[in-house]
């Protein structure tokens, strides 16, 4: 019997089998190692968590138990879906592929797990045929096998409650009904249904909004949103009300905006939902924010930092003092970024604070303090509180006014490295924003080490994506080199949903106070001038860092668009070949060319000028 496969003599461990692929190294399996020790998962889960191909894991382990590989997508019969029922199914991961009158070949995450291979025995009376796959195809092909027929089973018992008018409050009669709605078991198992159905689409959001007729239920995914469910009008009530109660708001209230949260536990994954409702004219509207506790504590090369940029924050990182920032629109990825920079420091001889509203990750290792504005618990008070604490490294989740500024900047100047973020659309403003918020230019300039910058673009997909030839032409709008280039484009497949992408990269730029910035922050010097000093001494902006991801493949020169073409960008990428130029050289280091005039008394010339502007003498475009 195939079930007993796994105890027959192995090929030999799973992570030196890995480590001889070239799946892993030896530092990445001893510190997944260190981890399976204290989450007591196994040891493939935690390799794929840690960014191991799941696929290659996958084969590797196959081979070990000498079972066979199934290769996503998973494609399942009709008549081995029949014979397992959904509940059955999602309990145990498993998906049933073919069947024959006496075995059932099924697909499996954990082919090690033998308590469920004899249940499905038990319940089938056939022989149990295990195959690998990995655990996000399993839950792909459990979604795709069994959410059709759920969402029209579960509509079809969806109770009859009177629909309450979309803006008044609910009545004091109502809410009774509406709570024993929220309870049905219809309306439970379509919420869990439609959470799965966006956990298993890597969905950041969730989006449940009145539209016409229907309920529009819309993912966030790679920052896009994507409809992935459409609801009769009548589930409005029940659905909203099963959400409100999960979040512990009032069912009752509908004509002011509500927030909340709640932990779920979704396809074995232990997560967080914000909840926030908005009332408007149809309805209320609902989002879901997803936070999975495994995605915090990131390392810093999974987030998409080029080497140099890793090396220059790690040594900003080392300091024993200074306020590093990172800075981004909402969205941005800056408390991933933050986290990533919290797990790369020293958690056992170091005491790590953090301060945030809400804590949206749980990282071992650290003190985390949760904000209570209306207990009188902000960010100020907190901060006060905690340098009385004996910390080292302190992390306030964003700098929002005057007085946390100001205690942030003067903890840095008294020993303490203080991470925080802040709403600026580049590193080098965010001096600039730190003088309007009201601090004073000799704590700013004092205290500040570095602003990291940053965006986020969607990853072209590795297994579709196509390389071809820009020309010119093209890329003349985006102030790219005047010549062609070899781009990367989405193509479309079925693991990427055909949008050619899976996954989002980060887009950085890293501005180093350096002693001459320092001195130009303590005039108030603009953001222009800071960012010309920077350019001069080796800064490489967001535009540049774009560019070299579209070049390695990483993603396409859509995505990045907005950044290439700021006026930033002018005259930071050599014309000819397409690398970084340094404001520092007048030609570029990689290729030779000549990118700036000079005056004979050695003055730079704007492009245009027939006069030198430090010395007067006539020049022309053609003299140098």
């Amino acid at each position: 019997m195939i079930t007993a496969a796994p105890s027959r003599k192995t090929t030999g461990p799973l992570g030196q089998m890995l480590i001889a692929s070239g799946a892993i190294t030896a530092d990445d399996l001893e510190a997944a190692l260190v981890e399976q020790a204290r989450t007591g998962e196994r040891l493939g889960v935690v390799l794929i968590r840690r960014g191991a191909d799941g696929e290659h894991v996958a084969r590797v382990l196959a081979r070990q138990l000498r079972l066979p590989h199934a290769t996503a997508p998973l494609q399942s019969d009709p008549a081995a879906l029949e014979l397992l029922d959904r509940e059955l199914a999602t309990r145990l991961r498993v998906v049933p592929l073919s069947m024959t009158e006496r075995g059932l070949r099924v697909a499996m995450a954990d082919p090690l797990d033998m308590a469920a291979v004899e249940d499905l025995r038990f319940r089938t009376g056939r022989r149990v045929e295990p195959c690998v796959a990995t655990p996000s195809a399993v839950d792909a092909a459990l979604v795709a096998a069994y959410s059709a027929h759920a969402v029209s089973d579960v509509l079809t018992k969806m109770p009859g409650a009177r629909e309450d008018d979309a803006g008044r409050d609910v009545s004091p009669e109502m809410v009774d009904s509406l709570r024993r709605a929220s309870e049905a078991p219809p309306v439970i198992a379509l919420v869990d249904l439609m959470l799965a159905q966006a956990i298993q689409q890597r969905a950041s959001d969730v989006h449940i909004e009145p539209a016409g007729a229907t309920m529009r239920v819309r993912a966030r995914v790679d920052g896009v949103l994507r409809e992935i469910m459409a609801l009769p009008p009548h589930s409005r009530g029940a659905v909203v009300s099963r959400i409100k109660v999960m979040a512990g708001l009032d069912i009752s209230v509908k004509r002011r905006p509500q927030d909340g949260r709640c932990a779920a536990h979704i396809q074995g994954r232990e997560l967080v939902l914000r909840v926030s409702t908005l009332p408007t004219h149809a309805g209320e509207k609902v989002v879901l924010r997803l936070l999975d506790s495994s995605d915090a504590g990131q390392r810093l090369d999974q987030l998409g930092m080029s080497a140099d940029l890793q090396a220059a924050l790690a040594r900003l990182l080392c300091r024993s003092h200074g306020v590093l920032l990172v800075t981004g629109p909402t969205g941005s990825g800056k408390t991933t970024t933050l986290y990533g920079a919290l797990s790369a420091l020293d958690r056992d001889r170091r005491n790590l604070i953090t301060l945030e509203d809400p804590v949206e990750y749980r990282l071992p290792g650290l003190t985390q303090v949760q904000m209570h504005p209306k207990a009188g618990l902000g960010f100020a008070a907190a901060l006060r509180a905690v340098l009385r604490q004996d910390p080292d490294v302190i992390m306030v989740g964003e700098l929002r006014d005057r007085e946390t500024v100001e205690i942030a900047l003067a903890a840095a100047l008294t020993g303490h490295l203080v991470l925080s973020t802040l709403h600026t659309n580049d590193a080098a403003s965010a001096p600039a924003r730190l003088h309007e918020m009201g601090a004073p230019a000799y704590l700013v300039a004092g205290g500040l080490i570095g602003v990291l910058a940053q965006r986020l673009a969607r990853r072209l997909c590795v297994h579709c994506r196509a390389q071809r030839m820009a020309h010119a032409d093209d890329l003349a709008p985006y102030g790219l080199p005047a010549r062609d280039a070899q781009v990367f484009v989405p193509v479309g497949c079925r693991r990427c949903d055909g949008t050619g992408y899976r996954g989002r990269v980060g887009i950085y730029e890293l501005l180093v106070v350096t002693p001459r910035m320092r001195e130009r922050i303590v005039r108030r010097a603009p953001a222009d001038a800071l960012l010309e000093l920077a350019r001069a001494e080796g800064f490489t902006t967001m535009g540049q860092d774009a560019w070299l991801k579209v070049q390695a493949g990483f993603t396409s020169i859509a995505e990045v668009a907005p950044l290439l073409m700021q006026a930033e960008l002018k005259g930071a990428i050599c014309r000819s070949c397409g690398a970084p130029v340094r404001a520092r050289f007048d030609a570029c280091t990689t290729c030779g060319v000549l990118l700036r005039r000079r005056c004979a008394c050695g003055a730079r010339l704007d492009d245009g000028w027939r006069h030198c502007a430090a010395c007067g003498l006539s020049t022309s475009p053609a003299s140098d």
